[in-house]
């Protein structure tokens, strides 16, 4: 019988504002996906073409996030480790074993092992941190149209010169981490 690995990994863990994201994936060892690294080490448009064919090729794939009011709630380590526990849940297929990017291993029904820099040295947390980032840019452009004129199709919610000139002159959105310094600071102003 073969064994489920899936990779983990989560984006959006340092932006201002958005959810937090995470994805999980099962590759498929008899159908590989060239290329796969650390999603912050390729462009813009390679993390595109690969995220189409880690979705025709693997044999799951899920992604899992937490709202910007749970990361205010319980803050945004633990959120992460939701939305990647959340990804690894969902997946089609139970997992037998789950390769986390990072030191910290969230709850999930598998056992797992932290990878510091997995995302970089295993192909299926390479996949996972793509489909991740990938997923997390595509809602934050989105979320500009929705938020016109804070610039978050450009800096995807990190804490940009440009965002925090926009947050200072337009003030905190709907979707602002009203518990991260920045955002806290101006709301007590």
């Amino acid at each position: 019988m073969p064994e489920y690995i899936c990779g983990v990994d989560e984006a959006g863990r340092g932006p201002l504002a958005g959810p937090v994201m995470a994805a999980a994936v099962i590759l498929a060892p008899h159908n590989p996906v060239a290329g796969l690294n650390d999603s912050k080490k390729l462009s813009e448009e390679r993390r595109e073409q690969l995220y189409v064919e880690i979705h025709e090729k693997a044999l799951a794939c899920c992604v899992g996030r937490a709202e910007v009011e749970e990361i205010d709630a319980i803050n945004i380590l633990q959120a992460s480790l939701l939305a990647m526990r959340r990804a690894v849940e969902g997946l089609s297929l139970l997992p037998d074993h789950a390769l986390v990017d990072g030191n910290r291993l969230p709850r999930l029904p598998c056992p797992a092992t932290a990878i510091v820099g997995g995302d970089g040295s295993e192909a299926c947390i390479g996949a996972a941190s793509i489909i991740a980032k990938v997923s997390r840019d595509r809602e934050m452009v989105e979320l500009d149209a929705a938020y016109p004129g804070y610039g978050f199709a450009r800096h995807k919610g990190y804490p940009t010169k440009m965002h925090l000139e926009a947050l200072r002159r337009r003030g905190v959105s709907g979707i602002h981490r009203r518990s991260f310094a920045p955002v806290r600071r101006l709301l007590q102003e």
